[in-house]
C-alpha cells in the first residue's frame, strides 16, 4: 500500500498540480492544507505518511513552524520552495527536513524525492527509540560493484547501504564529506550500479579547470566563436550523453557558470559557446567538501542550484570517525604497492598502534601514503614502526591564544605544513601535499605565501 501524502501549499495551481503527479503515481493524498492550523487539523485525522510542506504559508506560522512540530511527531517531510535567503534556509534545516523541492515541480523528481525521503526516515526510526548501548549494527548487503570500497565499520557501512538505494533512482546525488574521503570511487560505484553503467564516466574537477576555459571544457564550444577556436569542441557534459558527469569539487564552481548548470539541472539542456541550445540526457554526480550554505551565504553559490543538487545529500564519514576500517586500509596499500614478486610487509603492534592513535586529517589519501611511503622506507618483513610524518604537527612552533586553543588559521598553517612535510615538500603532482589536501595546486600555493609560511618551509626543506 502506497504512503498517505499531505500537500501544505498555499498556491493553488502548485497544490494542484503536486496532486496529480501524486495520484498518478498511486499514492493517496489528504486534504490540501493552505495554513499551519489547516494542516494540523488534517493530520490529526489522517495522520499522513509524508508531508510536502511550503515555507510561506496563509495565515500565521510559516512552514518551518509547521517543520518543528512534524519533527517532534516523527512525522517525515519536504520543503517545497521557491526561493529562500540564507537566515531562512538555516531556519528550515534546524527542522531537520528530508530535503528540500524547488518549484516549478517536475513529476519525476517530485516521485524520486518521496522515495528517497520514506526511506531515510524509515531508517532514521529506530535512533530515536533506541539507545546507542542496545543498537545491534545493521547487516548490509552490497553489490559486487561495492567490492573496492574497503570498510566494515557501521558508519561506513550506513553511508554504502544509501549509495545502492540512490544508485538505481537516476537522480542527482550530492557527495560531502572531507578531503581524501574518497567521493570520487563512492560516485565511480554508484555508475556501477545505475542503469547507465555501459554508458560513459566523465570525470570533472571544477577546481583545477582554467577560469578563461572553464565554459568551453564544461559546454563546448562552435569553431570560431572565440579567438583561438580553430575546431568545434564537444564539452564534458556532451561527452556523458547518456552516462554520467561527476563534478568534483562543485564549490569552486564560478557563480556566473552556475545559470548555466542549473539548466542543465532543470531542462537537460547545454548551450555551447557560439551554439544553440541541444538536449542531453545525463546523470550529475557532484561532490564537495565545503559547507555549501556558507558558500550560499556568502553570495558565491546560488541557493536555487544548491536545492536542486541536494536532493539526496551523501556523507561520507572521515577517517577518524571509521577507526575500525584503518587497518583493513593500511592492509590493502600494503598489498598494493609491495613490489612485484614480494610478499607485503606486515604492521607490528606498535606500528599497529601508531596507525590507530593518529587521527587521519587527511583520511584514506593521507593514509594511503603513508603506508606507500613506509613501504619504500623498510626492507624487512615487518613494520616496526609507522613513520607518521604528519603527527609532527603537534610540535609546530605556533603559539596558541592565552586561552589555550588555536585559531583557525593557526590550524590550517599547521595542517599545511604536516601535510607538506609527509610529501617530502612536494605540492604539486601525484603524491603531492595539494593532492593529500583535494585543493587546486595554484590555491595551495596562493595559501601558503598568505600564511606566511615559506621561510619555515625551506628551513625545514634544508634541516
Amino acid at each position: 500500500m502506497k504512503p498517505k501524502i499531505l500537500i501544505v501549499e498555499d498556491q493553488f495551481i502548485e497544490a494542484k498540480s503536486l496532486n496529480v503527479i501524486l495520484t498518478n503515481a498511486g499514492y493517496f493524498t489528504c486534504a490540501i492544507a493552505r495554513s499551519v492550523d489547516a494542516a494540523l487539523s488534517i493530520i490529526e485525522k489522517e495522520k499522513p505518511d509524508l508531508v510536502l510542506l511550503d515555507i510561506f504559508l496563509h495565515g500565521e506560522g510559516t512552514g518551518i513552524d509547521l517543520g518543528k512540530i512534524l519533527n517532534e511527531k516523527n512525522i517525515a517531510f519536504v520543503y517545497l520552495s521557491a526561493n529562500s535567503n540564507r537566515q531562512i534556509l538555516e531556519a528550515a534545516k534546524s527542522t531537520k527536513p528530508y530535503g528540500f523541492m524547488v518549484k516549478p515541480f517536475r513529476a519525476k523528481d517530485v516521485l524520486i524525492m518521496l522515495d528517497v525521503a520514506l526511506y531515510l526516515h524509515k531508517n532514521r526510526q529506530p535512533e530515536k527509540t533506541e539507545s546507542i548501548a542496545s543498537k545491534k549494527p545493521v547487516a548490509v548487503a552490497l553489490p559486487p560493484e561495492f567490492n573496492n570500497l574497503i570498510g566494515k565499520s557501521q558508519k561506513f557501512l550506513e553511508t554504502l547501504e544509501q549509495a545502492k538505494i540512490v544508485g538505481a533512482k537516476d537522480t542527482s546525488v550530492l557527495i560531502l564529506g572531507e578531503s581524501g574521503t574518497g567521493k570520487e570511487m563512492i560516485a565511480r560505484s554508484i555508475h556501477k550500479i545505475s542503469a547507465r553503467r555501459s554508458k560513459p564516466f566523465v570525470v570533472v574537477n571544477c577546481g583545477t579547470l582554467p577560469p578563461n576555459l572553464i565554459e568551453s571544457e564544461l559546454f563546448g564550444h562552435e569553431k570560431g566563436s572565440f579567438t583561438g577556436a580553430a575546431t568545434k569542441r564537444e564539452g564534458k557534459f556532451e561527452l556523458a550523453d547518456e552516462g554520467t558527469i561527476f563534478l568534483d569539487e562543485i564549490g569552486e564552481l564560478p557563480i556566473e557558470l552556475q545559470v548555466k548548470f542549473l539548466r542543465v539541472l532543470q531542462e537537460r539542456e547545454i548551450e555551447p559557446i557560439g551554439g544553440k541550445p541541444r538536449k542531453v540526457n545525463l546523470r550529475v554526480l557532484a561532490a564537495t567538501n565545503k559547507d555549501l550554505v556558507e558558500e550560499v551565504a556568502a553570495g558565491r553559490f546560488r541557493i536555487d542550484l544548491y536545492y536542486r543538487l541536494n536532493v539526496f545529500p551523501l556523507m561520507l564519514p572521515s577517517l577518524r570517525e571509521r577507526k575500525d576500517d584503518i587497518i583493513p586500509l593500511a592492509n590493502y596499500f600494503l598489498k598494493k604497492y609491495a613490489e612485484e614478486g614480494r610478499q607485503p610487509p606486515e604492521l607490528s603492534e606498535e606500528a599497529t598502534k601508531s596507525l590507530l592513535q593518529y587521527d587521519w586529517p587527511g583520511n584514506i589519501r593521507e593514509l594511503e601514503n603513508t603506508i606507500q611511503r613506509n613501504i619504500v622506507l623498510s626492507n624487512s618483513a615487518i613494520i616496526e614502526t609507522a613513520d607518521i610524518p604528519v603527527s609532527k604537527k603537534t610540535t609546530s612552533s605556533t603559539p596558541a591564544n592565552k586561552d589555550g586553543f588555536k585559531t583557525m588559521i593557526e590550524n590550517e598553517r599547521d595542517h599545511i605544513l604536516s601535510v607538506l612535510e609527509s610529501c617530502n615538500w612536494k605540492i604539486s603532482g601525484k603524491g603531492g601535499a595539494a593532492e593529500i589536501l583535494d585543493i587546486n595546486a595554484n590555491t595551495l600555493t596562493s595559501r601558503i605565501k598568505k600564511l606566511g609560511i615559506e621561510k619555515e618551509i625551506t628551513a625545514r626543506k634544508n634541516s
